[in-house]
């Protein structure tokens, strides 16, 4: 007869498992006299005088548990237990062997031959009764327990299938998206150009007066302002999309800041603000040198816009072991604190908090390049007016373990850092 699932039922205390088991044994009285105890427990149980019997049996329905003895004709017990053992659909069924020989070395013939308990002849009930009730819930736990991770498993599986098919609907998403900004990118260009080169040539052709000029002036910002807000999404759509790809290799920061600095040369002098030369000598940063640039060129013009007319944006930079920061002052006007702790979002591009337009993208976008080399960027209100601007970037120099300390370069001011600007509230983005 085939042998049901174990079930459970009150038994005392406890709760006591109600399983299928197997009794081999040569001996009827053995065989009969195990049988009663266990039906009177409940359980299901089928006897067998043969090894050769019983395996045969087990093979085409696996017990829970098989009481098996040891001196046997054809087959003895450990040969029978070696077989079960050996077969993958009942290796993990318990054996408890049953013997008269109660020598050391039988017993560890038996659990050498797969067993995990041992009763010794003449048996005693409740000994009988309280092995067979601990293997067959450590069946019942072993059972369990091998559902639990079938279905665990099965559960990682759905959700690693689930989570490689968001990585790739996400990865097509970020590839369209670059692809889309990219020929966005393009076809505003190819009209855009037409527009502007036409406007130029009406612009060119218009008589030489105040009020035209004060067009030709409009039209010159909005030029810039257009083609700079293209620049800086597609910048920062390749940085979101493709930032392992850019390199990160050591740059010199004089030559980026004395690049960024004349790249923002005319802005400044077209809003009447001074920028001063850097100091050389400054040492090496890990990054990229045209983004680097771009990044520093995008806070310098920022600093500008915030500076009054006759005023100096001021710099300085602190050498350190490990780090090299430069600060960025200028003196004028100050960032509405309702905007400081957003002031690097993207879309703060819309708030109005310099006299004559907004900022742009410069802001997040230099925001971007520098914690791709993994720097930092804050910035802060200067009492009583102007804002500080504060990057920390990775020191690559050579020499930069031979550093003792810091050491400072400034421009413009006789004092280091701190005298930079009064106590002023930070946030970093």
């Amino acid at each position: 007869m085939p042998f049901p699932e174990p079930c459970l039922r009150p038994h005392s205390d406890d709760a006591l498992i109600m399983g299928a088991i197997m009794i081999v044994d040569d001996i009827p009285a053995n065989l009969k006299l195990l049988e009663d105890m266990l039906l009177q427990e409940g359980h299901v149980v089928n006897s067998f005088p043969l090894g050769r019997l019983a395996l045969a049996a087990a093979v085409e329905n696996p017990p829970d548990l098989i009481l098996l003895d040891i001196n046997m004709p054809e087959m003895d017990g450990y040969e029978v237990c070696e077989r079960l053992k050996s077969n993958a659909e009942l290796a993990d069924v318990p054996v408890i062997f049953l013997s008269a020989l109660n020598e050391t070395q039988d017993k560890l013939r038996a659990f050498r031959a797969g067993g995990v308990d041992y009763i010794s002849k003449p048996f005693q009930f409740e000994e009988v009764h309280a092995r067979v009730e601990t293997h067959l819930k450590l069946r019942g736990l072993q059972r369990a327990l091998k559902r639990q991770n079938e279905h665990l498993e099965e559960a990682v599986a759905a959700r690693t299938r689930e989570l490689a098919g968001a990585i790739e609907r996400l990865t097509i998403l970020d590839r369209s998206k670059n692809e889309f900004l990219t020929l966005i990118s393009h076809e505003f260009r190819t009209p855009l150009n037409g527009l502007l080169g036409i406007s130029e040539l009406i612009l060119d052709e218009m008589p030489s007066t105040q009020k035209n000029s004060e067009f030709q002036a409009i039209f010159d910002r909005s030029r810039r302002r257009l083609l700079s807000i293209l620049d800086d999404a597609l910048l920062l759509t390749q940085i979101d999309v493709g930032g392992e790809s850019f390199k990160l290799v050591p740059v010199s920061l004089s030559a980026a800041l004395t690049s960024a600095i004349e790249n923002t040369a005319e802005f400044a002098e077209s809003r009447r603000v001074e920028l001063p030369p850097p100091s050389a000598g400054l040492g090496l940063v890990l990054g990229v040198e045209e983004l680097l640039v771009r990044a520093l060129g995008a806070l310098l013009q920022t600093a500008v816009k915030f500076s009054d007319a006759g005023e100096t944006v001021r710099f300085a930079c602190e050498v350190a072991s490990d780090t090299l920061r430069v600060v960025i002052v200028s003196q004028g006007r100050t960032i509405p604190s309702s905007v400081l702790p957003r002031f690097f979002d993207i879309f703060s591009i819309g708030e109005a908090m310099t006299p004559g337009g907004d900022l742009g993208l410069g802001p997040p976008v230099a925001y971007r390049i520098l914690s791709l080399f993994g720097g930092l960027v804050s910035v802060a209100n200067c009492d009583p007016s102007g804002v500080r601007f504060t990057i920390s970037l990775r020191n690559s120099s050579r020499n930069s373990s031979d550093a003792r300390g810091s050491r400072f370069a400034e421009n413009a001011f006789s004092s280091p850092l701190d005298a930079l600007g009064s106590p002023y509230r930070e946030f970093v983005a």
